[in-house]
């Protein structure tokens, strides 16, 4: 019977195998030694084709869905089809005030212009950075010479955008083919683009074309574009067929591109701008007073191929409405680039219950300003909850609460069986720790299971052979040094009852009434005290904690300082099942990496055992 090779297997080896196998069963090459002859080569060439036919097909397969597609190209197409505009990247927006002050001039105008592209410079990290007006703003004199810029509606507050403004320009061709005009540039913010159609080279009369997602009716006549992330990452702009969805330029049109080539989030956190040149009215030169309202945001470099597989499904789900808590996410995340994560939950699964209210939760780097978050905040209301969200559904942001784990890790380690250190791997077990809270925690909804990161931990290395973990959860307040205050503190899981053996709710050091002291509840009881290093009671009652409910209460509290640098104070609680801790709604789970251990206890299992 002859072998059959199987075409799923795609290693050389067992390829050429599989073909001298099949070669074998035939009588005609019973005797042949297919190492020593020709044949060897010939099976190279066909097990290195087979080898590369089936890898090349295995890529293409894989390439052809988007849960398994790696090429950017082929995530981004797959995207489109589901209706999904790939974020490019963005500029960082912000908002200035701007005046100009003419008391005193004789003849002064009574109104003057900023026009569009006039230029502002901040400094940033050591690095100077270019902000635009995109269009262009008024100033009317106040009566004393003062002028100061509004936007149209009013608003003194003048955007600015990062970025530097350039032109493209093409000329429209006489084929009946449909045409695509590519930008060579990857650092496009394509929000910013301006597309503009002229009737000949030499024309100044033009019209500017709406684009494609902001066009209310369609048909063959409508002046609209749209503009996509080519395969090589370019941008094409694209228009309509002149049939029955768009125009199509005519031969011999001229089309202006003009947008931004940004920075992207380098350009964020700038709070100071300098105008980059004077003021012209009446031929006189003046300078632009420049007065920060919010500092620049938004600033991202182009969308991951990873944030793309994620939200291109959802936000095809949603079909631009918000209705369920995972609209609300697809729709947050696509916009936003500054939200590295959210979490939404409708108001009867709050606490309290809150009918006819959607709370959302958003997570934004570390050290990003009060003001981006709130601007950010009313841009999602202004822009789509108001506009997409279910009637008399009220938006409610909550700030994300941290809740921080503390780890004691024991692990037994034969050093025979590794050249590593004992040192050495209590460091790599610690830094395994913080990595595995980086990748599968650190994030809303992310559940904490103790025996997955054990395990983890135990595959490390052939030397340890079992590990053990005591586990603390744990929420920090911030106390008016000498004030009088109460805080109440909310855990997302029960806490362990009172014993009399280990406090249940501990606190980090502080002074109090000229002691090192610490808040602990009193052994057998839900009463929390205050106790010095010594263990002596200061105050006997500051408060309670309701296990069931994983609520501490402190009241009555004033310390006199901190201890260690700190301005907050760490309470940390004793979970009733520290197996498995499921954060809810705002919380998001971290660790602390200050009170996180990893110590091996040496444990010879090549010891033989001599028994007399």
């Amino acid at each position: 019977m002859a072998t059959t090779v199987k075409s799923t297997d795609l290693d050389f080896q067992n390829i050429k195998a599989g073909l001298k196998n099949f070669l074998k069963s035939d009588q005609q090459f019973a005797d042949y030694d297919f190492d020593a002859s020709g044949l060897n080569n010939i099976l190279d060439v066909l097990a290195y084709n087979t080898h590369i036919n089936g890898l090349t097909a295995n890529f293409a397969l894989n390439e052809a869905f988007l849960p398994t597609a790696q090429l950017r190209s082929s995530v981004v197409s797959h995207a489109e089809t589901l209706g999904y505009q790939v974020r490019s990247r963005t500029t960082a927006k912000a908002l200035v005030n701007l005046t100009v002050n003419l008391s005193g001039v004789a003849g002064r105008p009574p109104q003057i212009q900023l026009p569009n592209g006039f230029t502002f410079n901040s400094s940033i990290d050591g690095i100077t950075y270019t902000f635009t007006t995109l269009e262009t703003f008024f100033a009317r004199d106040n009566g004393s010479g003062l002028y100061q810029f509004q936007t149209s509606t009013g608003s003194a507050d003048i955007p600015i955008f990062e970025g530097v403004q350039k032109t493209k320009t093409f000329l429209s061709g006489e084929t009946d083919e449909r045409q695509v005009f590519i930008i060579p540039d990857t650092t496009i913010d394509t929000s910013t683009a301006k597309v503009r159609v002229f009737d000949t080279a030499g024309s100044s009369n033009f019209v500017t074309y709406t684009k494609l997602s902001e066009a209310n009716t369609i048909d063959k006549d409508s002046t609209v574009y749209s503009i996509r992330e080519a395969p090589n990452g370019f941008y094409e702009v694209n228009f309509g067929d002149g049939v029955s969805f768009g125009k199509k330029p005519d031969p011999g049109n001229k089309v202006v591109v003009t947008y931004l080539s940004s920075s992207g989030p380098a350009a964020n956190a700038g709070d100071v701008f300098v105008s980059g040149s004077n003021i012209n009215v009446d031929g006189i030169n003046y300078t632009v007073s420049v007065a920060t309202t919010n500092e620049s945001t938004g600033g991202a470099f182009k969308q991951s191929i990873e944030s793309v597989r994620q939200l291109a499904p959802i936000a095809y789900a949603a079909q631009q409405r918000l209705v369920t808590a995972l609209d609300y996410k697809g729709i947050i995340l696509s916009n936003f680039p500054e939200v590295t994560d959210c979490n939404v939950w409708s108001g009867d699964q709050n606490v309290p219950i809150d009918y006819g209210a959607v709370y959302v939760a958003l997570n934004f780097p570390v050290n990003t300003s009060q003001t981006t978050k709130d601007v950010v905040q009313a841009n999602i209301v202004t822009n789509f909850t108001d506009n997409l969200s279910v009637v008399s559904m009220t938006t409610k942001f909550v700030e994300p609460t941290n809740v921080f784990l503390e780890l004691q890790t024991d692990f037994d380690f034969d050093p025979a069986e590794t050249g590593f250190t004992v040192a050495a791997t209590e460091i790599s077990v610690f830094n395994f720790i913080n990595r595995y809270f980086n990748t599968n925690l650190n994030a809303f909804n992310r559940i904490f299971r103790r025996s997955n990161l054990l395990t983890e931990i135990d595959a490390l290395d052939t030397a340890i052979l079992s590990s053990r973990m005591d586990v603390k959860a744990q929420l920090r307040f911030s106390p008016t040094i000498g004030v009088t205050e109460s805080h109440a503190l909310a855990f997302p899981m029960k806490i362990v009852n009172p014993d009399d053996e280990v406090h249940s709710v501990s606190s980090s050091i502080f002074q109090f009434n000229g002691a090192v002291a610490s808040i602990k509840n009193q052994l057998n009881s839900n009463r929390l005290q205050i106790i010095d290093v010594d263990g002596n009671v200061l105050l006997d009652n500051v408060g309670q904690y309701d296990g069931v409910n994983g609520k501490v209460d402190i009241i009555g509290f004033a310390p006199e300082g901190f201890i260690g640098g700190d301005t907050f104070i760490k309470v940390s609680v004793t979970p009733d099942n520290p197996s498995v801790i499921r954060p809810l709604r705002n919380y998001i789970l971290r660790l602390d990496q200050t009170e996180t251990s990893a110590t091996a206890r040496i444990d010879r299992q090549n010891n033989t055992l001599v028994v007399t």
